[in-house]
């Protein structure tokens, strides 16, 4: 089924994207930490970000994370810039393209946003890399 024939609903469907762009233990930690205050937000960033516009057969999902580290650096966001490091690597961007964004971010954001996205990546790939050795 491709994503733009998907007759499930945005939210189902969103979640499904989510879960496989930032991985099923985050999105369930995340989804766990929900009360009656932040429901309804969860549920709008899911069906909307990652249902309708994620969903959407006009970008690869390599694309759109590119996308994403470059918008998230530029507006300061490091806490959702670590999770799009990591969803960008699972969407199939190499640590060189990433490395590449750090430093067109650096020409159209600046030195210091550069400086700080790529610590983030850093703080990512060192992360994984203890992962893939067991520890």
């Amino acid at each position: 089924m491709t994503e733009q024939n998907d007759p499930r609903p945005l939210l189902e469907k969103g979640m499904g994207i989510r879960r496989e762009v930032l991985g099923a233990a985050h999105v369930e930690r995340s989804m766990a930490n929900v009360d009656g205050f932040s429901r309804p937000l969860q549920e709008l960033v899911t069906e909307y970000c990652w249902g309708a516009i994620w969903g959407r057969p006009g970008l690869e999902r390599k694309v759109r994370s590119l996308l994403n580290i470059a918008m998230l650096s530029a507006l300061n966001r490091p806490h959702e810039l670590k999770l799009h490091v990591r969803g960008a690597l699972t969407n199939g961007v190499t640590r060189e393209e990433i490395q590449e964004a750090v430093l067109q971010i650096g020409i159209y954001c600046g030195v210091p946003v550069a400086l700080e996205t790529s610590r983030i990546a850093q703080e990512v790939f060192k992360d994984l890399d203890a992962q893939a050795a067991g520890g």
